[in-house]
C-alpha cells in the first residue's frame, strides 16, 4: 500500500472520528456514527483491494480468476482472459479449474471424517491398511505422518529420506496412500467419498479429474497467451499414477473453494475438536515460493502475522492458490490456467505471491 493511499484511510477515520464527537440536533433522530465510519472505511477497503489486486493481475497479463470475500460478501472479484485460449472463450464465474495440491486439504478431512466414524486412527500404522507398507522401510509408517508430510517418503518404492517423523518432504505419494486408505476403510472409491463431500458442504460445480465431463472446464496451458501449447488429455491425466486424484487431481470454481471455506472453518464440516487437529502447526517447511511457514494435514499456515491458512496448487498449466484468514472470515482464491515454465515455476506464482502479500498487509490493518 503506498503512503498516499494510508494518509487517505488515516483521513477518512480522522473525519468519522470528529464527526462522531459532534452532539446531534435534538429533532433529528439519533444516528450510527460507528456504523457510519465502518462504512465508509469498508468502502474505502474495496476500492484499495480494487486498485492494488487490478494493477497485479494487469503487471502480469494474468489468465484466471481471483476473489475475495468477508464472509458471504464479496470484496473483489475480477475474471480475467480465456478458458479457451484458441477459441477465446471468456473465463466467468462459472469456470472450473484444476486446483492441483489444494485438493490435499479434502483427502485430509476425508481421513479425519473416517477418523470421526471410528474407522481409524491418526497413529494407526499405514501398514494396517496396505499392503505395499507392509515392508521393513515403510511398516511403521503413520497416518499421522503421512498427512503432514513427516514420513521420509518421497516416491513409493523409493528409499525414505529419513528416519519416520524426524522431518519434512512433500510427497504426493503419501497423499495417494492416503486416498487408498480412504477407499479401504469405506469401501467405496475415493470420487465417491469426495463426491459425498462436496454435496454435504453445496459444492454443485466440483469434480474430480476421472469423473468430470462437464463443458466449463478451464483448458490448462503452458506458455503465455500469444505463444501455447494445450495439456493434452485434461482433466482426465489428473487421474495418472504421477498426480493421482487425492494429492492433486480435484477441480472446483472460486464459488465452491469460498463456500469450502465458510463451511470447513467454522466447523460445519468436522467436529471442533477435530479442526483444531487438522489445523495443528505439526511441522514447519520452507517453501520455495512462499518460504518458511507450518504445516498442520494437508494445510500450510503463516508463521507469524497475521493468522493464516492456505495452500497453493500447481498441475501443469494450473497454478492455483486458496487462503483463508479466520480472523476476519476472510477468503482469498486464485485460480489460472497458464503458466510459462520456461520462466520458471517461482515466476509463475508471482501474481498469488503478491496478492498474498498486500491482503496479509490488509489482515494486520483490520486486526490492529
Amino acid at each position: 500500500m503506498t503512503k498516499k493511499n494510508f494518509a487517505f484511510l488515516y483521513f477518512v477515520v480522522l473525519i468519522l472520528s470528529l464527526a462522531s464527537c459532534q452532539k446531534p440536533e435534538a429533532v433529528k433522530a439519533p444516528v450510527d456514527k460507528k456504523a457510519i465510519a465502518d462504512s465508509a472505511v469498508n468502502l474505502y477497503k474495496r476500492k484499495l483491494y480494487t486498485t492494488q489486486i487490478d494493477s497485479i493481475l494487469k503487471k502480469y497479463n494474468f489468465n484466471g480468476s481471483v476473489a475475495v470475500f468477508k464472509d458471504s460478501v464479496e470484496i473483489y472479484r475480477k475474471d480475467n482472459g480465456f478458458s479457451d485460449l484458441k477459441n477465446e472463450k471468456n473465463i466467468d464465474n462459472q469456470t472450473i479449474f484444476a486446483i492441483g495440491s489444494v485438493s490435499k486439504q479434502f483427502t485430509s478431512v476425508l481421513i479425519l471424517l473416517k477418523m470421526e466414524e471410528e474407522k481409524l486412527n491418526l497413529e494407526d500404522k499405514v501398514s494396517k491398511y496396505l499392503r505395499e507398507f507392509q515392508t521393513k522401510q515403510y511398516e511403521n509408517i503413520t497416518i499421522h505422518q503421512l498427512l503432514n508430510h513427516t514420513s521420509g517418503l518421497n516416491n513409493f518404492g523409493e528409499k525414505l529420506l529419513f528416519k519416520s517423523g524426524s522431518g519434512f518432504n512433500y510427497s504426493n505419494d503419501g497423499f495417494n496412500a492416503l486416498g487408498k486408505i480412504i477407499e479401504k476403510v469405506s469401501g467405496k472409491s475415493y470420487d465417491e467419498n469426495v463426491i459425498d463431500l462436496f454435496k454435504k458442504v453445496g459444492m454443485r460445480n466440483s469434480s474430480t479429474g476421472n469423473l468430470f465431463e462437464g463443458e466449463n472446464f478451464a483448458g490448462a496451458y503452458l506458455g503465455n497467451q500469444k505463444n501455447f501449447e494445450k495439456i493434452a488429455n485434461m482433466p482426465k491425466r489428473l487421474g495418472n499414477r504421477e498426480i493421482g486424484i487425492a494429492a492433486g487431481g480435484i477441480l472446483s470454481t472460486i464459488d465452491d473453494l469460498h463456500l469450502w471455506n465458510n463451511y470447513l472453518y467454522s466447523g460445519k464440516v468436522i467436529q471442533p475438536e477435530t479442526l483444531k487437529n487438522f489445523l495443528n502447526k505439526s511441522a514447519e517447511r520452507q517453501h520455495p515460493i512462499f518460504g518458511k511457514m507450518g504445516y498442520g494435514y494437508g494445510i500450510m499456515m503463516n508463521i507469524g502475522k497475521p493468522l493464516c491458512y492456505f495452500h497453493s496448487g500447481y498441475i501443469k498449466g494450473s497454478p492455483s492458490l486458496n487462503i483463508y484468514y479466520p480472523e476476519t472470515n476472510t477468503s482469498v482464491i486464485i485460480l489460472s490456467n497458464i503458466a510459462d515454465e520456461e520462466k520458471g515455476k517461482s515466476n509463475t506464482f508471482k501474481p498469488h505471491r503478491e496478492i498474498k502479500n498486500f491482503t496479509d498487509m490488509m489482515e494486520n490493518i483490520s486486526i490492529n
